[in-house]
This record gives C-alpha cells, sequence and structure tokens, in this order.
C-alpha cells in the first residue's frame, strides 16, 4: 500500500514550535535547511519508516475544503513548489495556534518535499509535516590525547518518531490522501494533532470498512463475554479473523451464519454493532470489499493469547476442542489441558 523504497527527500526546513498557553512563541528558520546524502537518509528512515498500512484520512472543512488551512498550504506548495518556505511558515504558525493544552511540548517542526512516493500503485509527491517533542540522553566516547572522553549530549531518536503526517498529492478534490502518526499523545491531548490542526476524517475505502469491522467484532467478544471461558472468547474472535481472511467480500448475513451462529449471539452482535457505529461515529456496512491489507495488519494487534499469572503464555489458533479448563481440588489451582500429535 505505502512504498519509499525510490523516495527521494528534495527540501527540508526546520522551524521550533512552543506552548502557545505559555507564551513560548515560535522560532522560525531564514531558510530552507541543507542537508548532506548520509543526513538525507537518515532523515527519511526517522520520517518514512514508522508509515505502515493502515487507515487514509483526507481533509475536511465544515463549509469549503479551502477554509482548511492545511489543505490551502499543501495547495499551494503542489502548485508551486518554490512556496513551500513561505508556507512552511504559515504552517508553524498554525501549528502554534493550535497548541493550547498545557500537556502539549514544544519541539522541533520539520516540513519536506518527497517525489516518487508509491500509494496503492500511484507514483506521487508528498509534502511531510513532522514535529519532534521527544528528546533522549546519549554518551559521546572518543579518543582525547591518549585517553577517553565521555560526554552526555541530547538528542532525537530517529527510531521513534512522535508526530507526523504524509499529504500526497492524489484525489486532491477529495481532500487529499493523507497519513498520520501520534505517538505522544493519548488523551485529550491527542485531538490537537489530527482535529485541530490536521482537522481530518478517514477515507471510507475498503482497508477503512474492513479495519473497523475487525475492530468491532474484538471489542464485542471483549465486552459481551468478558466472564466467558477465555479459549471461548478467542476462537470467536480468531474465527472472525479467518472468515475476513478467505473471503473478497463481507456480508453480514454469512457473516453472522458461519461466525455468530447461535441465534442469542447474533442478535446480541446486532445490538452491540448499532451502539459500537453510534459511540465511535463510523459507519458500519453490512456489504463491502475486503481489503487483505487490513486483515494482515489487525493480527498484529490481535493477539490469540491465554496469560496465566506471570508464568506461562498459552497461544491459541484453532482447534477449540483440543484444549481443556479445568480446578485442581488438591492444589488449589485452575489448569488447562492440551492435546496435540508431536511437539515442535
Amino acid at each position: 500500500m505505502l512504498n519509499f523504497k525510490n523516495t527521494d527527500l528534495q527540501q527540508l526546513i526546520v522551524h521550533h514550535v512552543g506552548n502557545k498557553s505559555d507564551e513560548e512563541g515560535i522560532k522560525t528558520s531564514k531558510k530552507e535547511t541543507s542537508i548532506d546524502n548520509d543526513i538525507k537518509s537518515l532523515l527519511s528512515r526517522y520520517f518514512l519508516k514508522p508509515f505502515k498500512p493502515a487507515t487514509f484520512y483526507q481533509f475536511q472543512h465544515g463549509s469549503d475544503i479551502m477554509l482548511n488551512e492545511i489543505y490551502h498550504y499543501a495547495s499551494s506548495i503542489f502548485d508551486d513548489p518554490d512556496s513551500m518556505y513561505l508556507q512552511s511558515i504559515n504552517i508553524a504558525k498554525h501549528l502554534y495556534d493550535c497548541s493550547t493544552h498545557p500537556m502539549i511540548k514544544s519541539g522541533e517542526l520539520y516540513i519536506c518535499f518527497f517525489e516518487e512516493c508509491i500509494i496503492e500503485d500511484e507514483i506521487c509527491d508528498a509534502i511531510g509535516i513532522f514535529k519532534s517533542e521527544n528528546k533522549e540522553t546519549y554518551l559521546k566516547v572518543y579518543p582525547n590525547h591518549g585517553d577517553y572522553t565521555i560526554e552526555k549530549q541530547e538528542g532525537i531518536n530517529i527510531n521513534k518518531l512522535d508526530k507526523g503526517c504524509l499529504i500526497f498529492n492524489t484525489e486532491r478534490v477529495d481532500g487529499y490522501k493523507v497519513a498520520t502518526i501520534d505517538n505522544t499523545n493519548k488523551g485529550d491531548e491527542a485531538r490537537y494533532w489530527k482535529d485541530d490542526f490536521l482537522n481530518l476524517k478517514p477515507c471510507e475505502n475498503t482497508f477503512y470498512h474492513t479495519n473497523n469491522y475487525i475492530n468491532l467484532c474484538k471489542e464485542f467478544v471483549e465486552d459481551t463475554f468478558d466472564n466467558a471461558d477465555k479459549v471461548d472468547q478467542i476462537e470467536l474472535i480468531n474465527n472472525s479473523v479467518e472468515y475476513f481472511n478467505s473471503n473478497d467480500q463481507f456480508n453480514i448475513r454469512e457473516f453472522e451464519e458461519k461466525v455468530m451462529q447461535a441465534p442469542e449471539i447474533i442478535s446480541s452482535f446486532e445490538d452491540y454493532k448499532e451502539k459500537y457505529a453510534e459511540e465511535k461515529q463510523i459507519p458500519v456496512f453490512d456489504e463491502f470489499d475486503i481489503s487483505a491489507p487490513a486483515v494482515k495488519y489487525s493480527k498484529k494487534y490481535i493477539r490469540s493469547v491465554i496469560k496465566l499469572d506471570k508464568n506461562f503464555h498459552v497461544y491459541v489458533h484453532g482447534n477449540r476442542d483440543k484444549i481443556h479448563k479445568g480446578y485442581d481440588e488438591k492444589e488449589q489451582l485452575h489448569f488447562y489441558k492440551l492435546y496435540f500429535n508431536e511437539e515442535s
């Protein structure tokens, strides 16, 4: 879905954006940042590697898409790359205006222009907006007149991108295709990056619908069958994922018959689905094309594992009849009995 193998970082501008509620202000660069090939390679890895197959977004606005600040600034850059420095200052000012929550940290803001990004088999340019907020301590050890000197330095871990977005120059009329990351803020302050600064909404494509439904199934099992046998929970989740993995199209009736099966579970699922859509404010369709990348992506966060105290983890991939739970009166402990053909 995303391929950056031949992507080239063409332009880079760095500013510093503080917290507006603390009146920390903005420190803007006087010109575009010059970097050599080695630094360019490290920065490209730092900026692009965290972006994996996931939900794409698009810019939105209540009345006119051109009134979305970042959409307007990005469009100006795509139309005239020479305007990037001027637009980068506008982007920094807009971010500063959105940085009012007391938990938002100051940090460096990077505005980049990339060429030859591949998104869903389409080659296009992209604008990257990234922010680094957290510094880590490093030790620099170097020889000094026959001895060694150790110094403490503060720096950025290039394996940990704090915040970022990629604006791909495609589907402009609909608000572009945008990928975004926020690895630092998780509470109320988290909304400022995606909602206030960027003002995004999800692209309602096959990846979006597939990922939503798998999340729906996972939360349904965890919430509705909280006190049920853990193996039964895992079996239902595994059966749900297997349905998506073995079909090209989703149909709610077929899904309920093959996965939920029991009428009382189907009825409970229908009620939960309505509440889920209303609370999350997302559409849940009864028919759609299944996205294989979304199914693959879901397997990274759906863990079919039973954690037994701090002693054992039991991974369950199928064959519910080969694992049984019991209680040993003598030991006063619960146990699982596993049946298998051979040990590998």
